[in-house]
């Protein structure tokens, strides 16, 4: 079993003195600096961390004991890829983002894969500065423990936009996976109608940023300037891909003259480049519903496991495989899309 989505959280920006040099680590004090100060998972709102974790000593998601503790050993989990949502795409100081990003990436190094062996890691990156953060890519990625670079969904421009092709290069050139996740403070509405007031539709609405985002891609034709690109939806939901591709294969058949670059249909590249996490599992209620979507589609095979650890998606770990889901998500699936999960292995042997 390979679980795809696993949160490490970092305490205080002060966690990561040992990994910064003396002159961030002075600039941190003087400046009273204490992070990124925002956050997807509002430490108090109920959905940020599950009952089954609320009270857990160590807390959830603290340490490699607390994971190891509360999910690698009850769930008898094979591979876990950590990922990091540090906010740094929030700090506006691009020299500061992509120091506190190494920290980061040193810290999970060290903190974390060094003491557990099961676990992989996502690079955490400056993703406003595309120019940063592959060069943080380039740093970090002969550690083959790193199996992919961890962006915000949520961005000041769509990801298509070829501002960021540094960023996606770097990934492709490295065999790392470019995981898109939930969250993202880049100071621009999460909607096109403006600012939401509350966090439920927040929550929400972050099923249209990851529509958005995946159009952006295509459409601009990032999958093809970057064949070898893959992409991971995180945290998404996954229930909303079917409707969205068989309306854009659609528009696309009338419209393809004005993006003559996109040469196949767009659901073609999202089988080719695109994978989508289980959880939170978005499926329609009552038993069977799932089973039945997924006869009705292809969707079983762009799913990756994940139990998103340790937010609150369900009540019993052992819900965290639904019964109609097919044996390749939880392994195979994942094992075919990471080239580095097995590039690891064979370097060990």
């Amino acid at each position: 079993m390979i679980d795809c989505d696993v949160h490490a959280d970092v305490s205080g920006v002060q966690a990561l003195f040992p990994y910064l040099s003396p002159h961030w680590v002075e600039y941190c004090r003087q400046s009273a600096f204490r992070g990124p100060a925002d956050t997807a998972y509002p430490p108090h709102a109920p959905t940020s961390v599950s009952p089954l974790w609320r009270d857990a000593n160590p807390p959830a998601a603290s340490s490699v004991q607390a994971v190891r503790d509360q999910l690698l050993d009850p769930l008898r989990v094979d591979l876990a890829v950590l990922t990091c949502t540090y906010a740094v795409d929030s700090i506006h100081n691009p020299d500061t983002a992509a120091a506190i990003a190494a920290a980061v990436n040193d810290w999970q190094r060290v903190e974390w894969l060094d003491r557990e062996p099961r676990l992989r890691g996502s690079v955490v990156v400056p993703s406003p500065q595309p120019e940063m953060a592959a060069a943080e890519i380039d740093r970090v990625a002969g550690d083959p423990r790193f199996v992919q670079v961890v962006v915000p969904v949520r961005s000041a421009m769509p990801y298509g936009n070829r501002h960021f092709h540094p960023l996606f290069e770097a990934a492709a050139r490295h065999g790392l996976v470019v995981a898109m996740h939930f969250g993202g403070a880049p100071g621009n509405p999460p909607t096109g109608a403006g600012w939401p007031s509350y966090y439920l539709e927040d929550v929400v609405g972050m099923a249209q940023v990851f529509q958005t985002q995946l159009l952006s891609l295509i459409v601009e034709g990032t999958f093809d300037r970057f064949p070898d690109l893959r992409l991971a939806c995180v945290e998404g939901g996954f229930t909303w891909v079917p409707s969205l591709l068989w309306r854009l294969d659609k528009e696309w058949k009338g419209l393809r003259r004005d993006v003559p670059w996109v040469r196949r249909p767009p659901s073609d590249y999202i089988r080719d480049h695109v994978r989508f996490t289980t959880q939170p599992l978005d499926a329609p209620p009552g038993a069977g519903a799932l089973g039945r979507l997924l006869e009705d589609t292809d969707l079983a095979e762009l799913l990756l496991f994940a139990t998103d650890y340790p937010h609150w998606h369900f009540d019993a770990l052992q819900d965290a495989i639904p019964s109609e889901l097919p044996a390749a998500c939880l392994d195979a699936n994942a094992r075919a899309f990471y080239p580095r999960l097995e590039a690891l292995k064979e370097a060990a042997r």
